[in-house]
């Protein structure tokens, strides 16, 4: 029986260790915020978020949350590689739909865009960049764009969900509307 594999590169690691330790920490602490957040709303421990029911909020956290892991993966694995053009392809067009939702979701600014997205524009402009910079051969444009537009768009964009008022914060740590164990109203 043959199992398909892409083989491992033959390159080596390109970012250095204290900058790959970086990079792994804030992607885990990114991704155990969004488990933990996304549980204690999906287990009723988070108060109402009504909008949450849209469309476009609901594809930018299915293609957001696993945008993390799989980017970390990406930019800390081995370059080069079928593996490594694989998952970068799967990844960019994650964060791509991502952006595409992210154009419909505004109810932190009465209906307004807000600064957040200027990381919108930053995903339009480094997607192509990153395949025409890949595609031409200019492979360290191409790590340092890559390397930038992970953390930009993935772990500071991000970590600003879990800012007071917006939906991740809310999720993860406000009260819930009605406390489980003493029944008591919070929002009253």
């Amino acid at each position: 029986m043959t199992v398909f594999a892409l083989p491992l590169s033959t390159q080596k690691f390109d970012l250095p260790p204290a900058v790959r330790i970086a990079a792994a920490s804030a992607s885990a602490l990114l991704l155990a915020l969004c488990v933990y957040a996304f549980l204690r709303w999906m287990l009723g421990y988070a108060p109402p978020t009504p909008w949450v029911k849209d469309i476009a909020l609901s594809v930018h956290l299915a293609t957001v949350i696993p945008a993390i892991p799989l980017g970390a993966y990406v930019i800390l694995s081995r370059k080069g590689g079928a593996r490594h053009k694989l998952l970068g392809k799967i990844w960019l067009s994650l964060m791509f739909v991502t952006a595409i939702a992210t154009i419909f979701i505004r109810n932190i600014n009465d209906g307004n865009f807000s600064w957040i997205h200027l990381f919108t524009l930053l995903t339009f402009v480094a997607v192509p960049q990153a395949i025409l910079t890949a595609r031409q051969g200019k492979i360290d444009e191409h790590k340092k764009h890559l390397r930038n537009f992970f953390l930009g768009a993935l772990i500071i964009a991000g970590l600003t969900a879990f800012t007071p008022g917006r939906t991740m914060w809310q999720w993860a740590f406000d009260k819930p509307a009605i406390d489980a164990t003493t029944g008591f109203d919070h929002a009253a």
